[in-house]
This record gives C-alpha cells, structure tokens and sequence, in this order.
C-alpha cells in the first residue's frame, strides 16, 4: 500500500458532532488516501446521537467512534489541522495547514437541525480533498 497523500486532524470542542462527521466524510470519501484523526479540547463522553443518525442517513456509520483528546503529539503529526470552534485550545507547529471551519454546533440540535450542518462539512470535505490532490500533483 502506499503511504497516504496527507494526513488530516479534524478538532472541536467535545469531538462529539462537528469533527467526527468530517472525519468520517473524509475516510468515506478519500479512502486510505488521506490518514485521518480527530480530537476534542475538552471530549465529550459520547458521540451525539444526532450527528450519528444524520450520517447514517448519509451512508456513513460512526457509531463505533469515541470522542478522543487532543494532544500535541496528533496536531504534530497532521499535515493539515482544521478546527471547528476550539480557538486557541490548539497547539500551533511551523509547516501544517491550519483552517477553522466556523460551523454552527450540533450539541443539544435534533437531527433535522444537524443536517444542514452535515452537508456543510460534506461540501468543504469534498473541497480539502481537491486541495490535498492538487497540492500532490504540483
């Protein structure tokens, strides 16, 4: 297999909505292309049920995910770190690709307000795997 193009760390708050939905849209759609991890400032105990039923609806099962803490050790080894709301709770390295993503959080949201939240950071998953192809191909 070959080593994977990029590696992506996806973080928020309680990494109990927001970045566990991208970064299950990002394993769906990039594959074994793209190493992916996603951390919380301050995780939460569970993933919030609404993200799990809003991606299930999406053909994408995160139910086996547990919200995970965020360590230096992960943003070092992440190519590209985006954050969801976390502002400076995040360690800052020379050389990664920071982005903050300013979504709406899906904590306390049913899941008819969590879907429009999901197909926000399926479109801007999908844009992130154009960049890290374009950025492999220059």
């Amino acid at each position: 297999m070959n080593a994977p193009l990029a590696s992506v760390l996806f973080v928020c708050v309680h990494n109990a909505g927001r970045s566990q939905m991208a970064a299950g849209f990002l394993r769906h759609l990039a594959g074994d292309r793209v190493e992916v991890r996603s951390a919380g400032s301050v995780p939460g105990d569970r993933i919030n049920p609404s993200a799990v039923e809003a991606m299930a609806e999406a053909g994408i099962d995160i139910t086996g995910r547990k919200p995970t803490v965020l360590t230096t050790e992960a943003v070092r080894a992440s190519d590209y770190v985006i954050t969801m709301g976390c502002g400076d709770a995040c360690p800052v390295f020379p050389g990664r690709n920071y982005l903050d993503w300013t979504l709406e959080d899906p904590a306390g949201k049913g899941v008819e307000a969590v879907r429009p939240i999901r197909d926000e950071i399926r479109i801007r998953v999908e844009a992130l795997i154009a960049e890290i192809d374009a950025a492999r191909e220059a």
